[in-house]
């Protein structure tokens, strides 16, 4: 977040029409928890690129552009395309970083943005790298979930934003006018973990009656949208103007809605604040402010978590609608045997945690590992149903198990849409080795959903994922469910359950 500096009037006012104003928002799909070590894995990254580069990561220094491609590559692998816009600025080059998601409405577009460089002084990971980390963990969530979103989702990373907003009034500034009036939202993540944290919501309806005054018409609904993640788990919050100190600024300016969240920079924390959020009184938000000592120790855990998970909420709740329920062309519970068989192919090679239908038991190792409830009922497919006396005593070890649907006979015209909830659960010592994949076997074999493991400590959370079969419209075929624990022995889960096929 650069220093003050009020931005000139809001221009026209752009009418997000059946987008955000006028209208209450669809009911979503229910948003993810968003893991906090995930977060934070990205910010020991940051950490350690500043580290190599000259102690930043500042524009037109190294280890801005490194910032820039490690963020990149983890996107260009989980599916996005991305593009990586250079600009030119105080005689250096800088880059802003576009991801764009597949699916949606391309004349609807909720934009999800932070900015990515530091200030000189340091390597700045609470500003940016905390609101950079939250929004590049919550798109790799909708490429883990397979989101086939209503609106069309992009997230954008920022360069040379501590300078005055560059690459953020770079990338406004040359969209065409056709394609600026697609963009319907656009919701701005800078500074979220601040040590002594606040929670702050940008007020896009100037209801606390002060400062710049509100944001374009549509600003207020996004407001609405995070207030409600944050009243929905207890943590009040206050209005922060539209100042112009973050990325917003351009949108605002030509009139696209815009909202976020914030916890703090160099303002101190007020007596009433420190009663309502904990924290210090008579000290700042953030004591390292663009200093040397913004590293991964000024951080506050908490308000990093519950930012990360607001994101992931307003996106949810904007551009994800639920799956339509559609008319069931076949569907399991598992509260009955339907017939799905561990092992058809006879290759498996785990030696515990196989397949099998059941009611399962929770285990727990630094979080829960195995889900203990299900989606429905009392039965799930669970790697191991039982929990034994350590939570690893029935996880997949040793390779892979799969399992098997019985034969599921398609209707021969008509979209087709496989549903299932899932989860993959694993300690932080597993890698891309280890996973959870979905094929359809018919006329040909299409893997339709795959989550790798990784290197950090991943909790069982249930999610759903949906895939097209309209491909295998008119044949018979079988779903095979396959987990693995394949490289370096980790602590390895899946979970399943009601999977189902539908058409309109």
């Amino acid at each position: 977040m650069r220093t003050s500096r009020l931005v000139s009037a809001v221009g026209a006012v752009l009418l997000a029409a059946g987008f955000l104003v006028g209208t209450a928002p669809a009911a979503s799909a229910a948003s993810p928890d968003i893991p906090l070590a995930n977060v934070k894995a990205h910010l020991s990254q940051f950490q350690s690129i500043a580290s190599a580069n000259g102690g930043n990561r500042a524009h037109g220094r190294p280890g801005y552009l490194a910032s820039a491609n490690y963020v990149k590559g983890r996107l260009d692998a989980a599916g996005y395309t991305t593009t990586l816009q250079s600009f030119t600025y105080n005689g250096a080059t800088g880059y802003n970083l576009i991801a764009d998601w597949p699916g949606g409405d391309p004349n609807q577009v909720l934009m999800v943005g932070a900015h990515l460089d530091s200030v000189t002084a340091g390597p700045g990971i609470n500003d940016n790298g905390s609101g950079s980390a939250a929004v590049l963990e919550t798109a790799l969530e909708v490429a883990r979930q397979g989101v086939n979103p209503a609106k069309h989702l992009r997230f954008a990373w920022w360069g040379a934003e501590e300078l005055g907003l560059i690459g953020s009034r770079y990338y406004v500034n040359n969209l065409p006018v056709t394609e600026r009036s697609k963009i319907k939202g656009y919701l701005n993540f800078d500074m979220v973990g601040s040590p002594n944290a606040g929670y702050f919501i940008y007020d896009g309806d100037n209801s606390d009656g002060t400062g710049s005054g509100p944001g374009p018409a549509g600003s207020a609904e996004l407001e609405r949208v995070l207030q409600g993640y944050f009243s929905s788990i207890g943590v009040p919050t206050e209005g922060t103007d539209f100042d112009g100190r973050s990325d917003y600024g351009p949108f605002i300016a030509v009139g696209i809605p815009a909202g976020g969240t914030f916890t703090g920079a160099e303002g101190i924390k007020s007596s009433a604040q420190a009663a309502k959020w904990g924290g210090s009184a008579g000290v700042a938000f953030d004591r390292c402010y663009h200093r040397s000592c913004d590293t991964t120790t000024n951080i506050n855990d908490t308000a990093l978590d519950r930012n990360a998970d607001a994101i992931a909420d307003a996106v949810w709740d904007i551009a994800v609608s639920p799956p339509s329920p559609g008319t069931p062309v076949w569907s399991d519970d598992f509260e009955t045997n339907k017939g799905w068989t561990v092992n058809a192919g006879g290759a498996d090679t785990a030696t515990t945690g196989r397949w099998e239908r059941g009611d399962p038991e929770a285990t727990d190792s630094s979080g829960p590992k195995q889900l203990g409830t299900t989606v429905s009922g009392a039965n799930d497919l669970v790697t191991g149903r039982l929990a034994g006396a350590a939570a690893g005593d029935h996880d997949i070890d040793g390779g892979s198990t799969s399992i098997q649907s019985p034969a599921i006979t398609l209707p021969a015209s008509g979209p087709l849409t496989l549903s299932f909830s899932w989860y993959l659960a694993h300690g932080s010592n597993s890698s891309s080795t280890d996973y959870l994949r979905v094929r359809v076997v018919g006329s040909t074999t299409t893997q339709v959903f795959q989550q790798l493991g990784s290197a950090t400590d991943r909790d069982a959370s249930w999610a759903t994922a949906t895939a097209n079969l309209s491909s295998f419209a008119g044949q018979t075929v079988r779903v095979v469910i396959e987990a693995a624990d394949a490289g370096t022995a980790s602590l390895v889960e899946a979970g399943v359950d009601d999977v189902k096929i539908t058409t309109p």
